[in-house]
């Protein structure tokens, strides 16, 4: 049967979620309530109580208590609600999330949320969900309800959104136990493809597109992430899920935004996660000849004396000097240094984005060069390989060669299985 875990501090919000319990017990989903609350005693019986929380958080109750710290007591309970749901989904008894609260309660919902599979259902009715919610939904799939008027009661205007929730929820858990039911393994897309992720900007898009429809022609699904910060760390979240059978990494501009003070950085974890999972993966050094930031006028100060050019008029970049280029270098080494799995490293020659390539106003084979020395110097004596390739990286035979380079890894990788 389906079931719904409801995820909330049940001293402040327990008749809202006694409401929302019986509303999901009508429409026929099994109900599983998770108290996050800490202080006054909770106003409806809980499934899970807030003792058996904490202690998945590595401490109890009592001693959150006597601390008297609510910010303290807000991150434990949080840890130990996003230990709940991963074991509550590991047992087969969630199969979608529902939560509400203000901002330390969708703080808290929200955090057990991410952790979880992309393709749960997560609901979140919030106080918060008319502001920025980034910090609440990161890179998962969290679906955000502003709740109108704060969550105190059951009225006129709180009820028919809560119900609506309730609605959302159940419908869509619903769907995913059947969908689950039929879903083959977990690197398998429409049609038993196996899936590959593979990284964009618009700088690279030739190069990509070469590539992707190269692998479409071999039989794979591709999907393909946008580096724009967000982007970049939802490639990480699914490939450290082991969802895909291989990871093009052609495009990096997201490091160099991290080096750099860019607008669009992923954080330093990026290209980290296939490494660790040991998934085959072909990386190259797409746009790294430059940094995002925001209009040109909102450019630092810094930045202004730099080789300047308006992308659009939310974006402006900057190109990555030679001494910036080397670090980057130097970075992108140790990551796939501590790579588990087959790594390979395609160098495009002649430039790494459209403005990079001969004759484009950010050629510079200077600062390509400390990259590339710096690379290959990081890589000496590690099991990663590296091609060098003497086109840039939007010549749509780089793309395919990329390409065909991951079919050839994946196919061995089955081979020695």
């Amino acid at each position: 049967m389906t079931s719904v875990v409801l995820v909330g501090t049940l001293d402040t919000k327990g008749v809202e979620y006694g409401w929302l319990r019986e509303r999901l017990l009508r429409a026929g989903v099994e109900v599983v309530l998770v108290d996050t609350g800490i202080m006054d005693e909770p106003r409806v019986p809980a499934d899970v109580p807030r003792e058996v929380v904490a202690r998945a958080a590595g401490t109890e109750l009592a001693d959150l208590r006597a601390a008297a710290d609510r910010g303290a007591a807000v991150t434990t309970m949080a840890a130990g609600a996003e230990a709940t749901l991963l074991r509550l989904h590991a047992e087969g008894r969630l199969q979608g999330v529902l939560a509400i609260g203000g901002s330390g309660g969708t703080s808290i919902a929200t955090r057990a949320m991410r952790a979880l599979p992309l393709g749960v259902p997560k609901v979140m009715v919030s106080s918060m969900a008319s502001g920025d919610v980034a910090p609440y939904v990161g890179s998962s799939d969290i679906t955000m309800m502003y709740s109108v008027v704060d969550i105190a009661g059951i009225n006129s205007i709180s009820a028919p959104v809560l119900a609506n929730a309730v609605e959302a929820v159940a419908a869509m858990a619903g769907g995913h136990a059947r969908a689950s039911l039929e879903r083959g393994p977990a690197r398998l897309g429409a049609g038993g493809r196996p899936l590959i992720a593979a990284s964009m900007a618009g700088v690279t898009t030739i190069g990509v597109d070469a590539a992707r429809e190269r692998l479409t022609e071999l039989g794979y699904e591709v999907l393909v992430f946008h580096v724009s910060g967000t982007g970049g760390r939802t490639l990480e979240k699914l490939a450290g899920q082991g969802v895909f059978a291989g990871v093009l990494d052609l495009t990096l501009s997201e490091l160099a935004d991290d080096l750099c003070g860019g607008i669009l950085t992923a954080g330093p974890d990026r290209l980290s996660a296939a490494g660790r999972a040991g998934i085959p993966q072909v990386v190259s050094l797409g746009a790294l000849d430059m940094v995002k930031f925001g209009p040109l006028e909102s450019l630092p100060e810094r930045a202004r004396y730099r080789r300047v050019r308006v992308h659009n008029p939310s974006i402006t970049v900057i190109r990555t000097t030679a001494s910036e280029c080397a670090e980057l270098g130097r970075r992108v080494a140790v990551k796939l240094r501590s790579a588990t799995g087959p790594t390979a490293v395609c160098v495009p020659l002649r430039g790494l984005s459209t403005l990079g390539a001969p004759g484009g106003p950010y050629h510079d084979p200077r600062a390509d060069g400390a990259l590339f020395s710096a690379l290959r110097e990081g890589l000496r004596g590690s099991a990663a390989r590296l091609y060098d390739y003497d086109t840039h990286i939007n010549d749509p035979a780089f793309g395919r060669g990329a390409a065909d380079r991951l079919h050839a890894m994946i196919g061995a990788e089955r081979a020695a299985a």
